[in-house]
């Protein structure tokens, strides 16, 4: 998977970028809607995106996520599109299929949006690195009967139990590559919830609530994926979950961009602190 683009089509990129980042900052709000903003950047995201999208279907998918979540329409324009630029450069659909989020949270008081890689868009990043011949995460309950041991003697096994499989009680994720090699991981689900309270701005809302085990799916994956042989262009993608960026024209790329989520105040801050009266709603 490469991230890179011609050195043309690159300084068209930054140039959109540079003129959507001047509008953004300077009026917001004053005679802006989501569909005007979003075809401002039709043309960035043409030259960003990969084949297998189209500007009009992401934003499609982009626009159906703001109108089932109305506390988007409140975010920082500059947040929110930077958030579907980092879709369109990734190739994920920011949708309930689980490939990408758009997540609405306080950052410094500020209602702001955040971009989140969901457990398919991890497995489908993965997989077009063309390293992988399978990768996959699973829950185990307890009734199943699991083995799994680290070391020189590794070994990994799960069988599913007939009938009632009690509670989740583990989750685990494996990569088999192309080289004939294998890695696998496992974490219980006190260690999920352990993860989540620690690194997440959205623990009380967004998919931790609604998507729990696609979360906790997505938890294991990426503590695994630090042990795997992966490219640099695929770590720059996953680096990019969880962040929160804004149009840089100086940039070529999202990654190239600074997080500004204030990870201090993740325990701290929620969706329900009152919002800035100067940071209008954006209407479409």
């Amino acid at each position: 998977m490469s991230m890179t683009k011609s050195p043309t089509s690159q300084s068209g990129l930054a140039g959109t970028l540079s003129s959507i980042a001047t509008t953004t900052t300077t009026t917001p709000t004053k005679g802006k809607t989501i569909n005007d903003l979003f075809e401002q950047m039709k043309p960035a995201i043409a030259q960003a995106i990969p084949k297998h999208l189209t500007p009009d279907r992401l934003l499609r998918i982009a626009t159906t996520s703001i109108r089932t979540n109305p506390k988007l329409k409140v975010c920082s324009p500059e947040s929110l599109l930077g958030a579907v630029m980092q879709c369109a450069q990734l190739g994920l659909e920011p949708s309930i299929l689980g490939h990408a989020y758009l997540i609405p949270y306080k950052n410094k008081g500020v209602d702001e949006c955040q971009f989140q890689i969901g457990y398919k868009g991890l497995i489908e990043l993965a997989r077009r690195t063309g390293q992988i011949s399978s990768i996959m995460a699973q829950a185990v309950h307890q009734n199943d009967e699991f083995e799994y041991e680290y070391g020189i003697n590794e070994k990994l096994k799960h069988v599913p139990a007939d009938g009632d499989r009690g509670p989740v009680v583990k989750y685990y994720s494996y990569a088999k590559f192309k080289d004939g090699g294998y890695s696998f991981m496992v974490m219980s689900r006190q260690d999920i919830m352990i993860h989540r309270d620690k690194f997440s701005k959205a623990k009380n809302f967004g998919p931790w609530v609604d998507h729990f085990d696609e979360m906790a799916k997505k938890t294991v994956l990426k503590s695994l994926m630090k042990y795997m042989p992966i490219s640099v262009e695929f770590q720059r993608a996953v680096d990019q979950d969880e962040t929160t960026k804004y149009f840089d024209s100086s940039a070529e790329n999202m990654s190239e961009i600074v997080d500004v989520t204030d990870w201090k105040d993740v325990t701290e801050e929620t969706t329900e602190t009152t919002t800035d009266p100067n940071q209008g709603e954006l209407p479409f």
